[in-house]
């Protein structure tokens, strides 16, 4: 679905599936405005604004409808829950921008006001789906748009297909694996922790490990595809900024400073978005999983399942705490070598996943380190090509503290 897509398309992913929550951009101005300084006041108001919610800090944390007007079912929720829920409705319709709303929408923003029967469809749909988990399942978000349409953008399948049920089938998808109480046959979960501590270097040069510092290429949707310079800072116990060189003088920065999150992009509604719930929580583990030491203390409780990625047999860990979602990792059973995390974030549509790959394990300093990883996420795809890694150096406080907000492009068209 992406490779046909412009970098322009992908930057306004945010609204492409707008309609489903029955919005326009604040204001009427476009997200990718013709008028930047219109659309960088409107960013700029929308970002000082007071709303319900409110970070560690003190900081006010934007909800959805202090960007966005018009929004008639999806109110109350942070902004980065927003742009989770739009990934959502992407990944269960396989929608882009223009199937919802008109073709002219596709370079301008405003004209996502623009009324057209799938939006008004769409909010009857999140009505009714919200309407069917509160009468049958207690309020638990049991049903979403992906139970019924699986990636089809028009009608639910109603008829059993005889090719599938007669058919070979697929093989499982390992992140659909969970674990079991007692998993007869298959190590604890502490003797996977040690085979993988002693994997990539002993618990003592672990232990030893207080900073890293690494230099890249980025190539994603975000990018077209182009590799750009990349860097990434990381210091015990858990704090990490990673930077992306893109076109012009633009950057793209997602920072933890070890207890808030913040992402400044230029493709996102304002220049400055603070992350919350999920998406706060998966900045916080890959932190962490920086020091890897730590992770095993992240939840209380492991459980053990096995599975199978690309023919590789592994090894799932999967971790779970009380009002957190539960992270699982894969180790490969040969080497013990960590090769796959799935984290979530919860939305009041649905569950959101995100998916980070690790290949390519090199010795830095006498500890392995992965020099390749792959995220993907429901709304998009980036990969990683490590050049060069430091560990102990020195690190400016300055990258691990909040970012600059980001300087908003002129035109629809990324940097």
């Amino acid at each position: 679905m992406a490779d046909g897509w412009t970098r322009a398309s992908w930057a306004v992913l945010a609204a492409a599936v707008l309609c489903l929550a029955g919005l326009a951009p604040a204001n009427g101005q476009s997200a990718a405005p013709k008028q930047p300084k219109a659309a960088n006041a409107v960013a700029a108001k929308a970002q000082g604004k007071a709303t319900a919610k409110t970070a560690a800090s003190g900081e006010k944390t934007l909800l959805a409808e202090d960007v966005f007007k018009d929004i008639r079912v999806l109110r109350g929720m942070p902004l980065d829950e927003f742009m989770d829920t739009m990934g959502l409705f992407a990944a269960s319709l396989s929608m882009t921008c223009t199937d919802c709303h008109i073709s002219e929408s596709g370079g301008d923003w405003a004209r996502y006001v623009d009324e057209t029967p799938r939006m008004a469809t769409a909010r009857k749909m999140v009505l009714m789906v919200n309407k069917i988990n509160a009468e049958n399942f207690g309020g638990s978000r049991s049903v979403t748009c992906y139970t019924c349409h699986r990636f089809d953008a028009n009608t639910p399948k109603t008829v059993p297909s005889l090719m599938l049920q007669y058919s070979v089938p697929p093989p499982d998808d390992p992140n659909e694996v969970t674990a079991i109480a007692e998993s007869q046959g298959l190590p604890t979960a502490d003797q996977v922790f040690d085979k993988y501590f002693k994997a990539i270097g002993g618990e003592q040069k672990l232990a030893g490990l207080k900073s890293v510092v690494v230099k890249g290429t980025y190539d994603g949707f975000d990018t077209g595809h182009e590799p750009r310079p990349e860097e990434v800072y990381a210091q015990a116990p858990a704090q990490r900024t990673t930077i992306v060189h893109l076109r012009g003088e633009a950057d793209k920065v997602w920072t933890y400073d070890g207890h808030e999150g913040w992402i400044a992009s230029s493709d996102k509604p304002v220049p400055l978005m603070v992350l919350t719930g999920g998406e706060l929580e998966g900045a916080k583990l890959d932190a962490m999983l920086s020091f890897p030491l730590q992770i095993k203390q992240a939840y209380p409780t492991w459980r053990v399942g096995d599975a199978s990625i690309d023919d590789h047999d592994v090894l799932m860990l999967q971790g779970t705490a009380a009002g957190h979602t539960s992270l699982k990792l894969y180790f490969d059973k040969q080497s013990g070598l960590l090769v796959r995390q799935v984290r979530y974030s919860n939305t009041k549509i649905g569950t959101v996943p995100v998916q980070v790959d690790y290949s390519d394990y090199r010795d830095v300093a006498g500890i392995k380190l992965p020099f390749q990883w792959i995220n993907t996420w429901t709304d998009g795809q980036s990969t990683t090509l490590v050049t060069d890694i430091q560990t102990n150096v020195s690190i400016d406080p300055a990258k691990l503290s909040k970012p600059q907000p980001a300087k908003m492009p002129e035109s629809a068209e990324l940097r």
